[in-house]
């Protein structure tokens, strides 16, 4: 499942976040990257304390919790500190890889990667290349958002950043451990959850029994399935 929630930022938030990481150090992506991953990761990085990663990520954190696509699609248990990351120069791709089953922060917080994220903070014209390119079987993936937009994706899947050859393309990146660890269930689930808000809107009357029913059915079938 490849999810696209846009707007993951208003306006005023997008100029926030742009404007704090504007002032921070960026450092070589490599310290961060497994022994797999370190041969074929060349962009830059914010340390994980650093005084604007965590402001960047404060307003970060509040917009997700106010986003219903984003809890309905990841259902999520855990989210590991959102990161940064930025390409440009010779720091301008990162190959092919998989991303680690288990993320620990330094806080230590440990986290299963079921879901990876990718928060787009660059609007798309001003950066040439950069994009993200996600390995389904047999079928690739290439993926450029809007500012503000975030991708969601199974951590399972090889993927890739593209060359940035003009411009600088700067993200926000991290995992999510669901609730519901399979792929499968939380499909199902949100399938089930937009069929409801779209009856919802539908139907002026919400005490309809059929979508009671309906609704009692993803309750249960996430009772069933959740491991909060």
């Amino acid at each position: 499942m490849l999810m696209h929630i846009p707007n993951v930022l208003n306006l005023d938030e997008l100029s926030q976040v742009q404007q704090i990481l504007q002032h921070a150090s960026w450092l070589c992506g490599k310290s961060t990257a497994g022994q797999q991953s370190e041969q074929v990761k060349h962009n830059q990085q914010l340390d994980e304390q650093d005084v604007y990663a965590v402001k960047a990520r404060e307003i970060i954190l509040a917009a997700l919790g106010k986003n219903a696509l984003f809890f309905s699609s990841a259902l999520p248990k855990k989210i590991f500190p959102p990161m940064f990351n930025r390409y440009t120069d010779e720091q301008n791709y990162f190959g092919n890889h998989i991303d680690n089953a288990v993320r620990t922060a330094k806080s230590g917080l440990w986290v299963r990667t079921d879901l990876s994220a990718t928060l787009f903070l660059s609007d798309p014209m001003d950066y040439e290349g950069g994009e993200l390119v996600i390995e389904d079987n047999l079928q690739s993936t290439k993926i450029k958002l809007n500012a503000a937009d975030m991708i969601l994706y199974p951590s399972t899947h090889v993927h890739r950043v593209e060359a940035v050859t003009k411009g600088i393309r700067t993200a926000s990146f991290f995992w999510i451990e669901s609730m519901v660890r399979f792929g499968e269930q939380r499909q199902i689930l949100l399938d089930m959850d937009i069929a409801i808000r779209n009856l919802r809107n539908k139907f002026e009357n919400h005490d309809n029994s059929e979508l009671i029913q309906l609704t009692g059915c993803y309750h249960n079938l996430l009772r069933m399935w959740a491991q909060p």
